[in-house]
């Protein structure tokens, strides 16, 4: 496991993350036990994964609280944990300045924890990222100053997002929409770099398209019916060009992720898994680079190809 520069100068993070939102209770994913849920976690550790993604959304609370139940005994000072504000831990969606403190506080309750590596406003509207005009950057500065979190930042999409939150606050840590079909992420690389930020990949297997298991024909439930049919058949053929540019000896989802790292602008990936066999397929990727030479054929792909199509999420 290759581990690179989260928070400056303090503990690194895996390049292979995990993301934790499978973990909780009715997460719209494949419903996983308490059980099974904590023996994922302690794999992952095993394996070197370090950084873990959470939000009390997800499984309305359990998803920390499962977390939680599986750090017991670990050294907290070894494990980098982020959590989200703004999707609360009953269902609400309310990024009110109000709600901070106390979900941060909530967060840590769940996960036995006394403070959070991270906190990061979890896909706001634009206004948000103006901390020229919103009172959240200075309550999560005091939360700095006392100890509860040591960087905050958000879950953005666009480099206008990215741009706004960097030049008016003191945000360091943004999670990206990034993976080889949403690179708009790499157009900020110099205001990233400039304000010493570090950058998490989001959906980096694009909600499983960059995996190859679904094709034109696929039906998709729960969150993932938010496609139209054109849709669908437009990515299918994506997957078919990006499965041709990278040659069929490489497993497509471990070239995707392995696409990621290769921009150095990426702290960590964060896909998420069900089950063993997925958690050591993704921390495989971290030991397959794609050359230099792979790696501009994909950005190639993605400004030739992709953006003018202006796939949606």
């Amino acid at each position: 496991m290759e581990y690179r520069d989260y928070i400056k100068g303090d503990t690194q993070v895996s390049t292979i993350g995990l993301g934790a939102w499978q973990l909780g209770v009715d997460a719209g994913w494949t419903t996983l036990s308490e059980k099974e849920a904590i023996r994922l976690v302690h794999k992952a550790l095993d394996l070197g994964v370090n950084f873990f993604d959470t939000a009390p959304v997800y499984g309305k609370g359990t998803s920390e609280l499962r977390l939680g139940k599986a750090f017991v005994g670990k050294d907290r000072s070894k494990l980098v944990i982020n959590s989200k504000f703004g999707r609360l831990a009953d269902g609400r969606v309310d990024f009110d300045a109000k709600h901070i403190t106390a979900t941060v506080e909530g967060s840590l309750k769940r996960l036995g924890i006394d403070y959070l590596d991270s906190v990061i406003i979890h896909s706001p509207p634009f206004a948000f990222l103006d901390g020229r005009n919103q009172e959240h950057y200075a309550i999560l500065d005091r939360l700095k100053e006392v100890g509860k979190i040591k960087a905050y930042g958000a879950s953005i999409d666009s480099v206008n997002e990215i741009e706004m939150l960097l030049k008016t606050t003191n945000a360091t840590i943004i999670h990206a929409f990034f993976n080889v079909f949403h690179q708009d992420a790499l157009d900020a690389a110099e205001r990233i770099v400039e304000k010493n930020a570090t950058v998490v990949a989001k959906i980096p297997l694009d909600s499983g398209w960059l995996t190859g298991k679904y094709t034109k024909d696929s039906v998709f439930t729960g969150v993932r019916n938010r496609w139209s049919k054109a849709e669908i058949a437009t990515r299918a053929q994506l997957v078919d060009r990006f499965r041709s540019l990278v040659g069929t000896d490489r497993n497509l989802a471990q070239t995707a992720l392995a696409f990621c790292l290769g921009n150095r602008l990426i702290a960590s990936v964060i896909p998420g898994c069900v089950s063993e066999q997925q958690l050591v397929s993704n921390i495989e990727s971290a030991s397959k680079p794609l050359s230099n030479e792979m790696i501009k054929q994909l950005h190639a792909f993605y400004k030739e190809e992709i953006k003018p199509l202006r796939l949606p999420w």
